[in-house]
């Protein structure tokens, strides 16, 4: 049979492992205790999947996943050795600092609410944003009443702090 119509084309395609999301040049990573917990319990999940990889059906898969999980662990493992654990309750409470939660007004009056996380905690979704995005940057060390000017692809908003937790 001709290898046209074999599936060992798949072999021979290159295994693309996605990254994490890159730290800034020279930035420290900070992480919140949350954020600590999550990412042990992610390196624990791919050291039994690794553990896990005998039942996986051909040798060519199997490798195949082994070099992406130990990727992946690898990658983990240097985010925890470099993870500075920020104790937000440390922080005073009047002003914007990692790990608080802030409930910000818009200029059409809807409140939003974003708490100030590690690069790994990211989720828009939930409202987390990482210390080094534009709005955590904006917003950190700024008050309740203060305002702040974000720039966004849409144009400038203007953000006042209503609450900080």
């Amino acid at each position: 049979m001709s290898k046209a119509f074999t599936k060992d084309d798949a072999a021979d395609e290159p295994l693309v492992v996605p990254s994490r999301p890159p730290l800034p040049a020279g930035v420290s990573n900070y992480v919140t205790a949350r954020g600590l917990a999550t990412l042990r319990a992610e390196l624990a999940r791919l050291l039994d999947e690794r553990a896990a990889l005998d039942t996986t059906s051909s040798d060519h898969e199997r490798a195949q996943a082994r070099v992406a999980i130990g990727t992946r662990i690898r990658e983990l493992e240097e985010r925890l050795a470099s993870a500075v654990v920020v104790d937000a309750s440390a922080h005073p409470r009047d002003q914007v600092r990692f790990g608080a939660r802030v409930t910000v007004r818009g200029e059409t009056g809807a409140d939003r609410h974003y708490e100030i996380v590690g690069v790994d905690e990211a989720d828009a979704a939930a409202g987390r944003v990482a210390f080094v995005a534009p709005v955590a940057r904006a917003l950190l060390g700024k008050s309740v009443g203060d305002t702040v000017l974000l720039r966004t692809p849409r144009g400038e908003e203007e953000l006042e702090v209503v609450a900080i937790e």
